[in-house]
């Protein structure tokens, strides 16, 4: 009889189910979030406001030799909004420290308890090694996402706009259009060169956590290893995961260089006519020096952010398939599970009985035909036989690490499988090898 797994397959994850599996461990601290987001806000208006600072002070240096006294309360202020910038900025990075490591903490919790509600054959049919990388990659990648996200994305296309609006008010209208062209080829190019990226790095996690898998596994079993001389094809199997995982590290390096390659000529060509603009505005009279300086020190606030925002999409991007692979466990099915209502074993006496019962790991072999026997309270019973008889399946089935293919297996008149497993397996004790 074949005997099937009960509980669903993971289902294929996406960007989108990934961000919103972690947006509920985000609401416990909605107060933090929202205080965080605010100081985000005011972080950036305040480092908007340092060109125009510095853009008056130029001008006023160059009006006249009796208004030199005057710029010293514009030095000031040029100062307090680059001290609120950075001071903003540490204290929201402050505020929202417990958010992730929070998410981190409850994430990593929960993929760690839904392993052990697993059934024992997907613990032996998955690689220990390769699940605990997974693991290990998943919780890091969401503090990357929540703090990169939010205090770097969000705050980078704020900082855009406002530029872009500063730059259509107060000059003329080809500042924006090449600042909005710009910044356009700069994100379309970006998303488009990341996508095709992804596939160079999801090939890599898959060759790392394999290779991961096996050196692990060789190591934990090196006894056996060494009984049958098998160092050698360990060795060469180990080898060829990391062969495989260097063309693909080969390949999402060359394809980065590329990418940054193309980001720079992007920038390089955008900045160039924004300065020319302002220069033959500077040569007509239409704009002051001070003019000049506001919009090279907005091309450089603006130049590190979105060179920056390319890296961020990036890791955003491989955060986000790291994570994929760790939400995943989660939707792992549990295929020996308690029923509802399930009753809680109490007793000091455990009459055992097997009814005709039927099992197979898989359809290609069954283990167990038609078992029927008892084992009477308080009684001791002896189980022999060659090796892969089906001894260890006796035990195995009793502590419901499987439920039985046909038949049944009674504990004092009771099928085990009405039983929580918690209060089933709390009274047998056992002596592995």
């Amino acid at each position: 009889m074949r005997f099937t797994h009960s509980g669903p397959a993971p289902t294929e994850r996406n960007d989108a189910k990934t961000l919103k599996t972690l947006l509920p461990y985000l609401l416990e601290f909605k107060g933090r979030v929202a205080l965080a987001l605010s100081l985000l806000m005011l972080a950036k208006l305040a480092n908007v406001s340092v060109p125009w600072f510095l853009k008056d002070i130029v001008d006023q240096l160059s009006a006249t030799q009796a208004a030199l006294a005057m710029p010293l309360g514009l030095v000031a202020a040029y100062g307090l909004a680059r001290l609120a910038t950075s001071v903003f900025g540490e204290l929201r990075d402050a505020v929202f420290a417990k958010v992730t490591q929070r998410a981190i903490r409850r994430i990593a919790l929960q993929v760690f308890e839904h392993l052990h509600r697993l059934s024992l054959r997907f613990h032996l049919e998955r690689q220990t090694g390769g699940m605990s990388r997974d693991i290990e990659r998943g919780t890091k990648g969401i503090g990357f996402l929540l703090n990169f996200t939010l205090f770097n994305i969000l705050p980078t296309l704020v900082e855009i706009g406002l530029v872009a609006g500063i730059l259509l008010v107060n000059y003329h209208w080809s500042f924006a259009v090449v600042t909005f062209l710009t910044i356009a080829s700069y994100i379309g190019f970006t998303l488009g060169v990341t996508e095709w990226r992804m596939v160079f790095r999801r090939s890599m996690n898959e060759l790392d956590s394999q290779a991961n898998s096996k050196a692990i596994d060789a190591l934990l079993n090196y006894e056996t290893v060494k009984y049958f001389g098998n160092e050698r094809y360990e060795v060469a199997r180990y080898d060829g995961n990391l062969a495989s995982w260097e063309r693909s590290a080969v390949r999402n390096q060359t394809s980065l260089n590329f990418l940054n390659a193309g980001q720079g000529v992007i920038i390089a060509v955008g900045v160039t006519v924004l300065v020319g603009l302002a220069a033959r505005g500077v040569v007509d009279g239409s704009m002051s020096v001070g003019d000049m300086v506001l919009v090279n020190a907005y091309l450089i606030q603006l130049y590190a952010p979105l060179n920056f925002l390319g890296f961020v999409y990036r890791e955003i991007k491989h955060s986000l398939a790291d994570m994929e692979r760790m939400f995943t466990l989660l939707e792992q099915g549990e295929e020996v599970a308690d029923r509802p209502g399930a009753q809680t074993l109490a007793t000091r006496q455990a009459a055992i009985r097997f009814e005709q019962v039927q099992f197979g790991y898989d359809g290609k072999r069954q283990i167990l035909h038609d078992v029927s026997f008892d084992i009477p309270a308080g009684k001791t019973v002896a189980v022999v036989g060659a090796s892969g008889a089906g001894k260890s399946t006796l035990s195995r089935l009793l502590f419901r690490f499987y439920d039985v293919g046909a038949g049944r297996i009674t504990l004092n008149g009771v099928d085990i499988r009405e039983l929580t497993q918690a209060s089933l397996r709390a009274h047998i004790g056992i002596v592995p090898q």
